[in-house]
């Protein structure tokens, strides 16, 4: 396909728009949501506005260096309480929430478009990992916390209990891409654990935050044990930092590593989900429609704006060219929309910084001979940051969207000779978050999958099997964060580690009057017999 033909197609066959356009929420009701979070006398403020409309959604309080460290006051007054709170009270707590967030889903769903520009379908993503966040460590989270019995170094003699204590006050940093699956991710298990958080999630989608409090709070959390603080990390991030006693972080990689940095000084443990630049490979017997259909969900959901969607696919040589065509074909008929039902495909970019970013990317692969095989164009008759779905081939390594995450909906495409080439390129990168395999036989794809360094890898998916089963880990590998979110492990990294031992009668030295040659001996024959004891 030559670069002329792409643009000629991509001029006469563009996605179509939808209208109905909703600008805000009704003042009252974000009065309500921001009277929640940390304020006080003299606080500065910030409008916000609605990537669909450009028109204000919300003035929000801008919390101090002093009102960030009084919140943390409050919530480390609040702990003892909140720790001592019975795990499945905590769990109940949680169940509730999980049947409040389903009931009262269409708020949360039009506050979630309104603030992140996201389609309906996209936001009730975040409806569903919510709940599901909540059931899990409603259900799950008293018996990963309980204490566990383990064989002592002397059978009887020696009793041995690990136990798990919450930390103690947890700030999270949140991101505005995904405002309320990645809040309840990361604060609903701190809460599990005893912790009490401090949470600052982004300006832009702080309603969203705001509401999920709002719903804890109705199930019965204490309102000190989840305090939300707005602001800057340049006026308040300092203050996060130096009050938590663990700190969790969802953003870029840069920021993500200025954070650890300044963390690692105060000995204290952190979890940092950083950014991606995620590989799918389209495996030679793969189903070329249902690779080409996965490819739109995995590079275009959000619009693109989610840590784990794919940016780079590699397809084998003999698919290369059907594929490219039914990929491109299913990009095109995306409706673009801002309207706040279930019409529009895919919405806009959240933030102008987000546009510039992408337009930037998509300008600078042309300049170095990229093909735009569809798309490339900002859509401002659809709104003021919308930018089509767009696909690159013959991207130069020179370009900077060959290597540099772009987090928007542009994605490039390469082909490959061999299994070997594509996951060896699939791996040439600075980061492992997500990857995507594709192929008829499963079994195959899973030792490919296993080859991968990402921290999730999806068979015949893009992103939502792992994103959607909270009971295993997710994070990312190399440059992609440390630490992990979801399952067991989301759970007890908020939790401190303490094993407790009582010895009774036979002491672990020689008694008096007893030869350590002798004594020796005996230990020695009574390892090897309980190497063979079943149970050990």
């Amino acid at each position: 396909m030559t670069s002329s033909t792409a643009v000629t197609v991509e001029r006469e066959q563009r996605p179509t728009t939808i209208g109905g356009v909703v600008g805000a929420p009704p003042v009252s009701r974000a009065e309500t949501l921001v009277s929640r979070a940390v304020s006080g006398p003299g606080s500065e403020s910030v409008t916000m506005t609605a990537p669909f409309t450009g028109l204000p959604t919300a003035v929000l309080p801008q919390a101090s260096d002093w009102l960030t460290r009084s919140a943390f006051g409050r919530a480390r007054e609040a702990q003892p309480s909140w720790a001592a709170t019975s795990a499945a009270q905590r769990q109940r707590i949680l169940l509730r929430l999980h049947e409040l967030v389903l009931a009262r889903q269409r708020e949360g769903l039009d506050l979630v478009q309104v603030e992140s520009g996201k389609s309906r379908l996209d936001a009730f993503d975040e409806i569903s990992a919510t709940a599901l966040v909540a059931d899990y460590y409603g259900r799950r989270s008293a018996r990963l916390l309980a204490p566990r019995r383990a064989p002592g170094a002397l059978p009887v003699l020696t009793r041995a209990t690990h136990t798990r204590h919450p930390r103690g006050v947890v700030g999270i940093i949140s991101p505005w891409n995904y405002p309320l699956a990645l809040t309840a991710m990361d604060v609903l298990p701190a809460l599990a654990a005893g912790n009490t958080v401090v949470q600052k999630p982004d300006n832009q989608t702080a309603l969203s935050a705001l509401w999920l409090h709002e719903l804890a709070e109705q199930a019965g959390l204490p309102r000190d044990a989840w305090q939300i603080v707005l602001g800057k990390g340049s006026v308040i991030g300092d203050a996060i930092v130096e009050e938590s006693d663990y700190v969790c972080f969802t953003g870029s990689t840069p920021t993500g590593k200025r954070l650890a940095s300044s963390i690692a000084g105060r000995l204290t443990g952190y979890s940092l989900e950083l950014g991606g630049k995620n590989p799918m490979i389209v495996l030679p017997d793969a189903d070329v429609t249902k690779a080409a259909a996965g490819a739109v969900t995995a590079c275009f959901a959000s619009a693109g704006q989610l840590c784990v969607s794919v940016e780079r696919v590699y397809v084998h040589d003999s698919l290369r060219e059907r594929f490219l065509a039914e990929f491109a074909r299913r990009a095109r008929a995306l409706r673009l929309g801002a309207s706040l039902d279930y019409r529009a495909d895919m919405g806009s970019l959240t933030t102008e910084e987000q546009l510039r970013a992408v337009s930037a990317h998509v300008a600078d692969a042309r300049e170095h001979g990229a093909t735009v095989v569809t798309g490339g164009e900002a859509r401002p008759e659809a709104g003021p940051l919308f930018f089509e779905p767009t696909i690159l081939t013959d991207v130069p390594a020179s370009a900077a969207v060959f290597a540099d995450e772009t987090f928007g909906p542009v994605v490039s495409v390469y082909g490959y000779t061999d299994i070997d080439e594509a996951v060896e390129r699939a791996n040439d990168t600075a980061f492992g978050l997500n990857a995507s395999v594709w192929s008829r036989d499963t079994r195959h794809a899973q030792e490919v999958a296993t080859r991968l360094k990402a921290g999730t890898v999806n068979v015949n998916e893009g992103y939502a099997a792992t994103f959607g089963t909270v009971g295993v880990p997710m994070g990312g590998m190399k440059e992609s964060g440390v630490g992990r979110r979801n399952g067991a492990e989301g759970l007890l990294k908020y939790t401190e580690s303490q094993s407790i031992a009582v010895q009774r009668g036979l002491r672990l030295r020689p008694g008096r009057g007893v030869p350590p040659a002798l004594w020796t001996a005996a230990l020695t024959a009574g390892l090897r017999l309980l190497r063979r004891m079943p149970g050990r």
